[in-house]
């Protein structure tokens, strides 16, 4: 996109420069840093969006825009579904200083009628990629009857529940303990202490995990790790009973060992560590979007942090890349005083294509102390409900939902543009 660099004052309407889609898709292909933004409420955006579309609906640009897209002169791409959005998006991005700006010809239609895939729900690429990474490493897992089987014979099992605790509070697995995914290499160890224990790792559909049952497997830890094929979904489709306000939390075990085999898987997948010296000139880059996240629970992070550093726990990182970094071709730094969940975060995001760092130290500096900036939730009337959510969810709809996750990874093959790489 360069040449195509202006700037408007917010009092004059202005002109929108088009891109094709592709261009678009060559910018992709090529990762350039790209924020092809869908404009739409979320509940519109999960009926149908490309790959690598991030959703910031024309009325939450004001609230969202400087979070989730830091750099001023970043490229972005407006579209819409034939809503008339474009404009007065693109004139409210001015207003706030951004100033390079297009639209997508013809708009979303267009993308689809060059033959591109269109890709449903929301968090779709991080799901794509935990079914990409379950074909390709065969990740382990269990049904819902087995894993019954298994609690009700009162077998050396363990369950560890790696969705957000709010999720868990909401419904779990019968004894299940709250583990949130990138605590999960930190903490096994002391939740399953005996490594004759099997580990079922479950989450409320399948990408989280996929994940965290690979995880675990990728550090080698030493327990039999197995996912609980669904999750929560699976349990609920199988007739099985759900608990509902449980407060069981895994505490950390020794963070040395963690730390190493966190490390090495880290360095197996391209991530690259820098000292608090060497980020200093990855954040005077100012030709690049760097994204600084904190991926230690919140209680953590707001006890003190890094400044210029979000909030943003690593499990749900992985989940919700594309909310939490819209600007695809971007570099990520991630931090975490005792290394371990910054490792493993960081090593699932080069896999899925991001050129992302690790900090070494720099919790011994002066650190900033409070909760995290938060962004409020879309209004209920405009955000997506998915099929598995709340305690009433359509069975239909909850295996519809599954049937869709498995054919993922066909999507992907013949989408092309998603770079993502396995270890």
């Amino acid at each position: 996109m360069q040449g195509s660099v202006f700037r408007l004052s917010s009092r004059v309407s202005m002109t929108i420069p088009a891109i094709s889609p592709s261009k678009i898709r060559s910018m992709l292909l090529l990762r350039e840093e790209i924020a092809l933004l869908d404009l739409r409420h979320e509940a519109a955006y999960a009926t149908g969006h490309p790959l690598f579309a991030a959703n910031m609906a024309a009325n939450r640009i004001a609230l969202e825009a400087e979070v989730r897209l830091p750099r001023k002169d970043v490229p972005i791409v407006l579209y819409d579904g034939g809503e008339v959005l474009v404009a007065e998006a693109a004139d409210c991005f001015a207003a706030m200083g951004y100033t390079d700006i297009r639209q997508l010809e013809g708009g979303l239609e267009a993308w689809r009628q060059a033959g591109f895939e269109i890709f449903i729900d929301v968090n779709s690429y991080a799901k794509a990629f935990g079914e990409l990474v379950e074909g390709r490493r065969h990740t382990p897992s269990l049904s819902a009857e087995e894993v019954a089987a298994l609690i009700a014979s009162d077998a050396n099992v363990r369950v560890l529940d790696v969705r957000r605790p709010d999720e868990y509070a909401t419904m779990n697995i019968p004894g299940s303990v709250s583990v949130p995914g990138a605590e999960l290499v930190l903490r096994a160890g002391h939740v399953a202490s005996d490594p004759e224990t099997t580990i079922v790792v479950n989450c409320a559909g399948r990408t989280r995990s996929i994940i965290g049952t690979q995880s675990l497997i990728n550090a080698g830890l030493a327990n039999k790790v197995v996912a609980l094929r669904n999750g929560t979904i699976g349990w609920t489709l199988a007739n099985q009973t759900l608990e509902h306000g449980a407060d069981r939390r895994g505490d950390i075990g020794p963070s040395d060992a963690a730390n190493e085999k966190s490390r090495e898987v880290a360095y197996r997948a391209g991530v690259r560590h820098l000292s608090p010296h060497e980020t200093a000139a990855l954040e005077a880059d100012i030709t690049r979007t760097l994204y600084r996240f904190d991926v230690r629970p919140v209680e953590d992070y707001a006890a003190g942090h890094i400044p210029g550093f979000r909030h943003y726990p690593g499990g749900q990182l992985v989940q919700e890349i594309d909310m939490a970094a819209p600007v695809r071709g971007a570099r990520i730094l991630l931090a975490d005083i005792l290394g371990v969940r910054a490792n493993m975060t960081a090593s699932w995001l080069a896999q899925m294509g991001w050129e992302v760092y690790v900090l070494d130290g720099g919790h011994d500096g002066a650190l900033e102390v409070g909760p995290p900036q938060v962004l409020p939730r879309p209004d209920l009337q405009h955000r997506y409900r998915r099929p598995y959510e709340g305690t009433e969810a359509s069975r239909d709809a909850m295996q519809a939902y599954l049937d869709w996750e498995y054919g993922l990874v066909e999507q992907l093959k013949r989408d092309g543009t998603h770079g993502f790489v396995v270890i």
